[in-house]
């Protein structure tokens, strides 16, 4: 059995031996081959985030229309450095499905379903199972313990996981569930806690490439930060307010390239700096929902770092 262990996960279908796969991702940061994306038809700001929340207070709304012609240039910009784009089919009652990012993760075993807290984005889990299922992907489980979402969740580096949780979207108890999938396989998990109004881990933090990321340092808990840092990992700072922006919600593509929304651009000029090939897209119908490129976009293939 792939699960030995109790209460962390449940099989989907039928149960999954350990086998070769091109499909998998051990890294952040190895070079992106395969990406799992949803287009926007039925897009809403659904005011479940501070930051949704916030817009939705103020009358601002997202246009379908506008986001749909984003999310086409934001897949014609990943296909032409080299990755194939997998498309979720829409579905009316799932207005998030676009922020493929939360519902599933690809582990370096298979595509692991997760369990969301916010009741409209439970339905997610299985349409997404299904469509991975069409195109070959290996399917792992189910987590059913606990609420977790994959925007907590960075594959650091082969080995190394980090789960965030807040006790909002990811909770205690799903954040470990998680964490003993990839324990018992022998990974180290490293579990931080932060507060629930930053939604997930990656609007904190997100890796550009191995021994690199940014991070707004203000707001992570410190431990967890030295952690980090004495892993060998230099972080690259953010402010509040381009957290807010969700300018730290970036995706390696590995290579040297990151992809980043185009009204970042401090945060953009200085990944230039650092000598990183940075494809800006425009996104704003997208982060004045919560989410950025990190949660539009879910690694399906990496190749090794």
């Amino acid at each position: 059995m792939l699960f030995d262990f109790a209460g962390a996960a449940a099989p989907i279908g039928d149960t999954l031996v350990d086998r070769p796969s091109r499909w998998s991702v051990d890294s952040e940061y190895g070079r992106l081959t395969d990406v799992m994306l949803s287009a926007p038809p039925h897009l809403e700001l659904v005011p479940c985030n501070a930051v949704s929340i916030e817009n939705h207070r103020n009358g601002i709304a997202c246009l379908p229309d506008v986001a749909l012609k984003q999310h086409s240039a934001l897949v014609r910009a990943l296909e032409a450095e080299g990755v194939r784009c997998h498309l979720v089919p829409p579905a009316e009652a799932l207005p998030d499905l676009s922020f493929t990012r939360d519902a599933t993760l690809m582990t370096p075993w298979g595509l692991l379903g997760l369990n969301p807290a916010v009741g409209h984005r439970g339905d997610e889990v299985a349409h997404i199972i299904d469509s991975a299922r069409s195109w070959d992907v290996p399917v792992l489980g189910r987590i059913e313990n606990g609420t977790v979402e994959g925007g907590d969740v960075c594959i650091l580096r082969p080995g190394v996981v980090l789960i965030g949780w807040s006790g909002e979207r990811t909770g205690e108890a799903g954040a470990k569930s998680l964490a003993r999938v990839f324990e018992a396989r022998g990974w180290r998990a490293i579990l931080t806690r932060f507060d629930p109004h930053f939604l997930h881990l990656d609007t904190q933090f997100t890796v550009i490439d191995r021994d690199r990321a940014v991070a707004c340092i203000d707001v992570l808990d410190a431990a967890f930060v030295r952690e980090i840092e004495a892993l060998g990992v230099e972080l690259v700072p953010l402010s509040y307010r381009e957290v807010q922006k969700l300018g730290g919600n970036l995706l390696s593509l590995g290579g040297g390239r990151v992809v980043s929304s185009a009204d970042n651009v401090r945060v953009n000029a200085e990944l230039e700096w650092l000598g990183y090939k940075v494809v800006a897209a425009e996104i704003d119908q997208f982060t004045r929902c919560g989410g950025g490129i990190h949660c539009l976009t879910m690694p399906l293939a990496r190749l090794p770092g």
